[in-house]
Parts: structure tokens; sequence; C-alpha cells
């Protein structure tokens, strides 16, 4: 039979083109149409996956907040182990996006992964939500909704903030503010937060019945790997010069994958050679939960109108981000525009990453204050010494050494308060001291054991009609952890009780009987309740202030009664915790101009397609960001102001870097991304391609 046959036509039917071989779906029922809030355009599922964000971001910001004060105190790490493990917690939660967004797109869909594996565990449930959420919710509206979605996006940005600020605001209040069995209630702290996520995962279930489901379309990461791989491994196969080159080489992949996926991974990749240089960037602002958390416990906390606790300080980057994001959108952006400056976006990350260096400059001068207001630490066979006259009469005591050679000669005056301790060097790391006691008309002289790197105290009390001596080893450093300590000598002839507060109390024996160092609460303590076997009474130990470490001797005076005679061995943090504030501020401003912009300009640049795996590489520069400081703090061995300028140096040498591929980037038009043979074709939804049904006469 002839097909050409003159006047008769056929019906040719054209059947949907697969990329990769898929079964042919089902024809989707009708969609109903979803209830709304009040009448609006705005879905109302949107309501529970806002209230959801908020609750869930309050969890992870309040227990991110008092995490590194966890480590220290509770668990009793170093600050070197506990900001390892606070980085590599954060690392973990900026890996976990990457699995959660192929669960994602390739198996449960975004729902399921929310419900079912991101509210479970925080550090794997955080890579289940972050890469979902946000893109669940614009799920919700229809196309011709698209500016009630853009006004979603500004909501549920907004969500997030008022998440995190109020959650550093409460959690390190109900850690320092209530006490749970004599210290500070790290499981109120850590609780709440988990209550949140049970409301959090309450409230998303609520809304399951009127969400809308996208089924998941395939995973667009593993299609990128296998393109990129297969154009890799075949350009090598090809290697033979008799083989014409190619422009590119993604075009090697040409043979296996369309054209489109090509164009779309070219795009991808060059969006992503910029990405290189920013994990350092993140790596100077998640410091702001762990370096600059220790740096505030240093500090002077009272504001005078507020006491801060250390860990609420990271309230200021949220607070200041909801600030500087409208102050530089309308104000800062618009006037640099009116200048006729080309402030284009990589110009903008620029600046933030020069912001940054400049606030970890800030930093590390704040940090060589608080060492300069901090007495010099002892070191390799030193020791400090410090003489405590509880004689009725002037002592006048002389330290001699091995060589008979004197060390320390001082007079020390009847409770007389020493305004600092005396250094004495050591020929070994232990050593004996020969001390020559002047006493009235008697001359006495005993011998001390010290060891170096050690603080001391030689205490000097009354023994009938003459004196004798003790050593008192003292708290190692003033700057351990920022804490209020007290310890008590007792000179009375009975065993004496102290309750500090309801949970906290100690015994110290009689005739100078020493008690261990205690923590406590800074604040005032005009009244602590003391008692003996046969008698109860109250000393006032006034004001106990950041950093302090205390001594009390309780003594018995004819005149004045029972007293505590109150000596500083360490002094309070002298400098203001509000010096930290211009840190913050240009860190902040840092990330409102590299975050942000980065963010939107990486959008601008990759096609529709490559979105989820820009977001995915986004988060992993942020993962290797943690993992730098993780490195650095285990093994660079360099005091804290000295890191801190390291961290500046390295972000300025990358800043320079970043500014040298930025000035040679060209930036891609929006209608430049697809080609112009794409342009004519139709549209595609998931991996097939829908061609119209044309009759055609043959």
């Amino acid at each position: 039979m002839n097909p050409f046959q003159k006047n008769e036509s056929k019906e040719t039917l054209f059947s949907p083109v697969s990329i990769e071989e898929v079964p042919p779906r089902p024809p989707s029922p009708p969609k109903k149409p979803s209830p709304t809030i009040c009448g609006s355009n705005y879905p109302l599922s949107i309501a529970f996956i806002v209230v959801n964000e908020f609750c869930e971001r309050f969890s992870y910001y309040g227990m991110k907040a008092v995490l590194i004060l966890y480590f220290l105190y509770f668990l009793h790490w170093n600050e070197d182990t506990s900001t390892s493990i606070y980085h590599a917690f954060s690392s973990l939660c900026y890996f976990t996006p990457i699995l959660g967004a192929a669960i994602a797109d390739s198996w449960l869909g975004k729902f399921k992964v929310l419900s079912l594996i991101g509210l479970s565990l925080i550090a794997l449930g955080t890579g289940g939500i972050k890469p979902c959420v946000a893109a669940f919710g614009g799920d919700q509206f229809e196309e011709k909704h698209a500016e009630e979605r853009t006004r979603y996006f500004s909501v549920f940005y907004l969500s997030i903030n008022a998440g995190s600020l109020i959650s550093t605001f409460i959690t390190p209040m109900l850690r320092g503010d209530v006490q749970c069995f004599g210290e500070d209630c790290y499981a109120l702290a850590f609780g709440v937060p988990g209550l949140l996520m049970v409301i959090a995962l309450v409230v998303f279930a609520m809304g399951s019945k009127i969400y809308n489901k996208p089924p998941p379309e395939g995973n667009i990461v593993a299609q990128v790997f296998k393109c990129i791989w297969f154009a890799i491994s075949n350009r090598f196969k090809n290697r033979s010069g008799d083989i014409p080159k190619r422009q590119h080489w993604l075009d090697w992949a040409a043979e296996k994958y369309p054209k489109q996926l090509i164009m779309d991974v070219k795009a991808l990749t060059r969006v992503l050679f910029l990405y290189i240089p920013l994990p350092m960037f993140w790596a100077l602002l998640d410091q702001q939960g762990s370096r600059w958390t220790l740096q505030a416990i240093r500090m002077n906390r009272n504001l005078g109108f507020f006491v801060l606790q250390p860990d609420q300080m990271q309230v200021l980057n949220p607070l200041l981000v909801l600030i500087f994001i409208p102050l530089f959108d309308f104000v800062i952006y618009r006037l640099v525009s009116k200048c006729g400056i080309n402030f284009s976006s990589l110009r903008k990350m620029a600046v933030g990453m020069i912001l940054a260096c400049l606030a970890f400059a800030v930093a590390a001068a704040v940090e060589i204050k608080i060492n300069e207001m901090a007495p010099a630490q002892s070191g390799p066979q030193e020791v400090f010494l410090q003489v405590l006259n509880l004689a009725d009469d002037e002592v006048k005591v002389t330290v001699v050494g091995n060589e008979n050679n004197s060390l320390l000669i001082e007079s020390i005056k009847s409770f007389q308060k020493t305004p600092y301790y005396s250094k004495l060097h050591l020929k070994t790391k232990s050593q004996d001291f020969h001390f020559h006691l002047k006493y009235h008309n008697l001359s006495l002289y005993t011998e001390h054991s010290v060891q170096e790197k050690n603080w001391y105290s030689l205490v000097i009390r009354e023994d009938g009609n003459s004196i004798s001596s003790m050593m008192v080893k003292d708290t190692e450093s003033k700057t351990t952890n920022g804490m209020t300590t007290v310890r008590f000598v007792n000179t009375l002839h009975k065993d004496v009780n102290i309750s500090l507060n309801t949970d906290t109390s100690l015994n110290v024996g009689e005739d100078y009987g020493v008690s261990a160092y205690r923590t406590v609460q800074r604040g005032e303590y005009p009244a602590v309740h003391c008692r003996t076997e046969d008698k109860n009474f109250s000393l006032n130990l006034g004001l106990l202030d950041f950093g302090a470490a205390y001594l009390f001797v309780i003594t018995n005076n004819t005149n004045q009664g029972l007293q505590a005679w109150k000596i500083e061995d360490i002094p309070a943090n002298k400098m203001s915790i509000a010096w930290q504030l211009p840190q913050y501020a240009l860190v902040t401003a840092g990330e409102v101009m590299f975050s942000v912009t980065g963010l939107e300009f990486s959008y601008s640049q990759a096609p529709s397609s490559m979105k989820s795996v820009l977001q995915a590489a986004w988060l992993l520069t942020i993962a290797v960001g943690n993992i730098i400081v993780l490195v650095v703090a285990q093994f660079s061995g360099l005091v804290q102001w000295a890191e801190f300028i390291l961290f500046s140096c390295l972000l300025l040498v990358i800043c320079l870097i970043f500014s040298i591929m930025g000035y040679y980037y060209v930036p891609v038009k929006t209608e430049d991304m697809r080609g112009p043979a794409d342009k004519h074709i139709p549209h595609i939804q998931g991996n097939m391609i829908k061609l119209e049904t044309k009759k055609t006469k043959l």
C-alpha cells in the first residue's frame, strides 16, 4: 500500500518523550479549591507552616544558645573542646540538608520529610526541615497568586527571626535565673525548646488534610552529579587528537543527556565556582555562639538597668537583622545608587566580608583589653603568693629561697587586705620555701612546699601567745569561666554550716578550717544564714560580682560579734559586655550584605531547575565554614586574641580572591539562560516533555 496516496489523511499522535525511562503517570483528578485565610488569596495551610517554622526555629536557636555553656560548665570540657563540638554539631546541621533534599525530591516528598524525619532529631531533623519547609510553603500558592507568595516568604523569614530573637533571649534566662539541684537549670533550658518542637509537630500535622502536596519529581541533585561525571569520564575516554574538541567540557555529556540539562549545569557551575571562597565568611559568622559567648563570660554583664546572661548577647544578631534589612534596602542602597555608584551584588558581598573582618578585629581588641585587666597568669617555674595576717598585730614576713636569698620581704598588718599577689620564681617545678615570721618579740621559721603555675595564700593565725601559718592553694586562674566563686576560713572553735541559697550549703571545719570553692550566682548577699551546733546567725557578704573569687574569714569580734572579713582573691570582671556591641553590629551588617545578597544573586544567575541544587550548595558552604573553626580550635594553639586576628586576616585574603573572581565574572541575564532552540520547547514538567497532539496530513 502506497503511504503517499493522494487525498488520504492520517492522524499522527506524538507520545511524550522522556529523558529517562519512567512509567507514565495516571491523569490527576481535578483539584478542589484550598481554604483561604479570611477570604484572601492566602491558603489556610500557610498558617500551619509559619507557626511550625516559628516553633522549630525557637527550638533550634534556643537549644544552640546555651549549648556552649552546657559543654563548658555542665560537662566540664575546656574551651577548645567545647568550641569544636559546637561547630561539629553546626556543621552536621548544614550537611544533612543535602540528604534531606535528596530524600524529599526522590522518595518521600516535602511533607513526609518534614513530619517524619525533620521533627524527630535536632541535627538530622534540621537537615530534613531546611531544604523543604520554605519551598513547601511556596507550593501552597497557585501561579496566579505570585504576589501573595512573595509576601509569604517575607512573613516566613520574619517567623524565623522572631523565633530566634525570642528563644535566644528567653532560653539563657531559663538556664541562668532558675536553679536545678543547686546549679544552672540546663534541663529546663533544653526542655522548653523540646516542648516547642512537639508543638511544631502537632501544629504541622493539624494541617495535613489541607496541604497541597506535590509528588516527588526526581532528584535533580543526582542528575547534576551524573551529568558532570559522565562528561568528565567521556572526555577522558576520547583523548585522541583525531577527535574534534568541544566548546565546553560539559558538552561531552551530550551523548547521554539533553541539551537543556547541560546548559543548566553550565550555568550552575559558573555560580558554584564563586562559592569556593564563601566558607571562610561562615567560619567567622558562626562564632557568635561559641568564641564570642566565651568572651562574654569574662566581661561585666551588669548594664545597670538589666543583668545579661553571657549567652543572651546572641539576641543582638536577629534583632539587628530585622533592623538592618529595611535600613539597607530602603536607605543605604538607595543613597549609594543616587550617588551614581554601581553597587552590584558581588560588590555587596565583598563589602560584607570586609565588615566581618573588621568585626573580628574589634573582637581581638576587646579580648586584648580583657587580658590586660585580668591578673597575669603564672608560667613555668612560677607561683603567685599572698599573705593573710589573721593575728591581732603586725607580722613581718620574709621568704627565703634555697640559697638563703630573700625572695620577698613584707610587713602585713592585722587583717590587712593585700592588693596583689607577689610572683616568686622557682628553681624546679616544685620547691620548698622557708618563711621567717617576726611577731612582737618572737621569730619563727616555717617551711611550705609549692608547685609551679599555682596561686597560694599564706595564712598566719594566732596560736596562743604565738602564731603559726598554713599554706592554702587558691584557684588557678582568674578567667577560667567567668563565674563567681566563694570559700570560707572558719576561725571559730566550732564547725559552721553556711547556706548560700536554698540548694547550696557547705560545712567549714573548726579552728581555721578552709572550705573548697563554691560557685554562686552574681548578686547581693546581705544576710547569709549560718549555724553552729548551738547558735544561728547571719553574715553580710555584700555584692558578689561577675568573675570574682572571694575569701571570707569568719571571726568573732568582741565589739561587733560574728562577722565575715572579705578578701577579693580574684578581681571582678571590669570590662562591660556593652563593648561587644560594635562587633555584633559589624558582623550582622556583613551578614545582611553577604547572605541576603548572595542568595539573591545566586538565584538570579542559576536556572530554575537548579534552585534546589544551589540551596544545597549554599548550605554546604556553611557546613565547611564550621569545619574550619573546628580545625583551628583544635590545632592552632593560639591565644584567643591571636585566633581572632588569624580569622580576620584569612577572610581579608579570601575577600581579595573573591573580588578578583567577581571582577572577571560576567552576569547572565534571565532571558539568556535558555538557548534559542529551547525557547520553542513546550512546557517541561518533571522529566517529561509534553508535546502537543497535532493532526498532520501526509
